[in-house]
């Protein structure tokens, strides 16, 4: 596509390459570096709020932890649970002495508990909301989150206000059952990840089996309370983690995972403002380019297309020069250049290629010249009727074949004739031969019927048969029978007439001298120099040979008959 493209744009092409290249490739290693520096800038600071918040978060659930593990091993607490009551007093007791005190004690020092609850199968009655039954604890929020809670369990509630811990009070020889629940607030725990940015970002807490407890996105514009988790975009998605700054950290005191992240877009939000200024420049060094090639175009592509223009006039044999100039830089010496040369082929063309056509056309006459057509045809036809009478058929038969042999090359005189009569000379020219040679040799004949209506010149092919039987066949050396072959065939545009013998063949040196040595007569140079001059330096004669094997030659014309300003 470029070598077909005008010079005008290529030059265009190439301005547009120069000036554009180093800008947009500066232009896109500094966006580059701007957004890897702002990630990498961004995964810093990400890091440095997450070991702050874990610290955070890992000491409050310590206390919690600490504070339920306390009640739980607490041995009053344990003796009071599994005892065996009938008398009120008694419960009242262990309530007044044991359990009211210690679990009073934890929301008094640590005010975001808001309640403990010991649920229990025990013999003691419900007290409050501090003793419950076992069978209550099955219709909290919080019991699925465990089946057994032979650990600490924390889980959220539905609408992450409330953070529950529960844990099992454990016995070896009791059969009771009893469960502690801290209701804590959890906005203690998670009420500081609402203020980490001002702008778009989220947190998620997973557990250890990726079940995500809870998540934040201020992207979204939902406060804590606000925000389910059927709001949050599915976060282990490949799209999730491409646009994303993603940082995590592990708790030491739960399973959990702490996830802080905020959009690419809008850490790398800087960067982008470098390639809206590259694309600005772009733009313009486009539009001053193009400017500067219109100025180059008037200066310089003008004159070059008025003068490819002049050449494609020349190319259809117009000769009349239409660009001129008398400037002394490098496009005016090369149209005057080309003017001194046009001159010049003219020259040639008038004094010496037509020159040359019409010497090889006066060589061809003076070749028909050098026969009495009228006499040669009346003597050949007095033989002919001599040999009838006389019987002798051998004389009558070559009398006929030199008839029509010299009459397809005289040819009235012209020098253009049909492929058709170009062969009937073949025809005649190869049986006189023969007979000549008492059929020592064999003709085949490959002709391609479609050729014979068009036109060529002349005794083309009949010195290329003569030159094969003369120099090939009659100085075959081996016993083997002597064959000729004559092909004629049609090839895309172009006619092709193929001569081979296996006769005593060529050197390689001979053989490519063949059509540069001089040649006395009528020859195959003359050939092929006709053929040139009549269509070109690509046609003519073709040949090649192996000693002992035999030779072939091609000619080759084109199928239609060009117009020379002189006869040929």
């Amino acid at each position: 596509m470029l070598k077909n493209m005008s010079y005008k744009y290529k030059i265009l092409l190439i301005l547009l390459l120069i000036g554009l290249i180093p800008v947009i490739l500066i232009g896109s290693f500094s966006y580059y570096f701007m957004h890897e520096q702002a990630i990498d800038k961004e995964t810093s600071s990400l890091n440095k709020l997450l070991e702050q918040e874990i610290q955070s978060m890992d000491n409050r659930l310590n206390s919690y932890l600490s504070s339920i593990q306390m009640i739980a091993w607490n041995k009053g607490v344990r003796s009071v649970l599994s005892g065996h009551y009938t008398a009120v007093f008694d419960m009242y007791l262990a309530y007044r002495d044991v359990i009211d005190p210690i679990v009073t004690s934890v929301p008094s020092i640590d005010k975001t508990v808001k309640s403990i609850t010991i649920y229990s199968d025990t013999s003691l009655n419900p007290h409050g909301s501090i003793l419950l039954p076992l069978s209550k604890a099955k219709k909290q929020e919080w019991y699925s989150a465990s089946s057994s809670f032979t650990s600490p369990t924390f889980t959220f509630s539905a609408d992450y206000k409330k953070l529950y811990l529960i844990y099992k009070i454990f016995y070896y020889d009791s059969s009771f059952t009893n469960l502690i629940c801290f209701t804590i607030d959890s906005q203690a725990l998670l009420g500081s990840l609402e203020s980490l940015y001002s702008d778009s970002y989220g947190v998620m807490l997973k557990q250890e089996d990726q079940a995500l407890l809870f998540s934040y996105d201020k992207g979204k514009g939902k406060s804590q309370d606000q925000l389910n988790i059927a709001d949050t975009p599915e976060r282990d998605s490949k799209t999730f983690y491409e646009n994303y700054v993603i940082e995590s950290r592990s708790l030491t005191s739960v399973p959990w995972t702490l996830y802080l992240y905020r959009p690419t877009s809008v850490v790398t939000a800087p960067a982008k403002q470098i390639a809206f200024f590259v694309i600005l420049a772009v733009l313009l060094i486009a539009i001053i380019i193009v400017g500067f090639s219109l100025l180059l175009s008037a200066a310089i592509f003008r004159p070059i297309k008025e003068l490819s223009n002049n050449m494609k006039l020349i190319e259809q044999d117009n000769l009349e020069i239409t660009v001129f100039s008398d400037s002394t830089d490098e496009i005016g010496i090369l149209i005057q250049t080309f003017t001194h040369m046009v001159e010049r082929l003219k020259y040639l063309i008038n004094e010496v290629l037509r020159g040359r056509i019409v010497q090889q056309d006066y060589e061809f006459k003076a070749l028909q010249a050098q026969i009495n057509p009228h006499f040669f045809y009346n003597s050949l036809s007095l033989i002919n009727s001599k040999a009838i009478l006389a019987g002798q058929e051998d004389i009558s038969r070559m009398a006929q074949l030199l008839s029509t042999f010299y009459r397809t090359t005289v040819n009235k005189g012209n020098s253009l004739t049909t492929v058709k009569d170009e062969l009937n000379n073949i025809y005649s020219y190869i049986d006189i031969q023969r007979i000549m040679r008492s059929d020592s040799f064999e003709v085949v004949y490959e002709i391609d019927n479609g050729v014979l209506p068009y036109k060529m010149p002349n005794l083309l092919i009949q010195p290329l048969v003569e030159n094969a039987i003369l120099h090939g066949l009659d100085y075959k050396l081996t016993s083997d029978k002597k064959v000729l072959t004559v092909y004629a065939y049609k090839e895309e545009d172009d006619l092709v007439f193929r001569v081979m013998d296996n006769g005593c063949g060529m050197s390689k040196e001979k053989c490519q001298n063949i059509l540069s040595n001089d040649s006395n007569g009528y020859g195959i140079k003359n050939v092929h120099q006709r053929v040139q001059l009549y269509y070109g330096e690509t046609y003519g004669l073709t040949y090649t040979s192996t000693v002992g094997v035999g030779t072939s030659v091609i000619l080759r014309i084109m199928a239609d008959v060009p117009n020379l300003p002189v006869s040929f």
